[in-house]
């Protein structure tokens, strides 16, 4: 069983950078295949696809909405996630989400992640 953990949200101005952590836990990750994601729910929104990570091959994919403001990378020795985020915007606050799926292959369909952290809050002020 996964467990995911997310940490890092808070309150920054716009122009402002954040940076997310997710500790993954419960699955050898470097022994199985499998891809990380983040995703984001805005209030009276759906939960959208903000970026992802092929964990074996380090590949990531971006939302166009923070392509070249947001940065995913993984560290292997402690099973962990980051989401750096730069040049936030207002329209960047959200409850961000850390999920796994058991499979290299990156997607954007969150229904595609059968594990999911609950989430930290980050907000974005103009």
């Amino acid at each position: 069983q996964v467990q995911l953990v997310e940490s890092g949200g808070g309150l920054v101005q716009t122009g402002g950078s954040l940076r997310l952590t997710c500790v993954a836990s419960g699955y050898t990750f470097t022994n199985y295949p499998v891809a990380l994601g983040w995703f984001r729910q805005a209030p009276g929104k759906e939960r959208e696809f903000v970026g992802a990570i092929s964990w074996s091959s380090g590949s990531a994919s971006y939302a166009e909405s923070v392509k070249g403001r947001f940065i995913i990378s993984g560290d292997n020795t402690n099973n962990t996630m980051s989401l750096q985020m730069n040049s936030l915007k207002p329209e960047d606050t959200a409850v961000y989400y850390c999920a796994a799926r058991k499979s290299r292959l990156i997607t954007s369909t969150a229904q595609s992640y059968g594990y999911w952290g609950l989430g930290t809050q980050v907000t974005v002020s103009a």
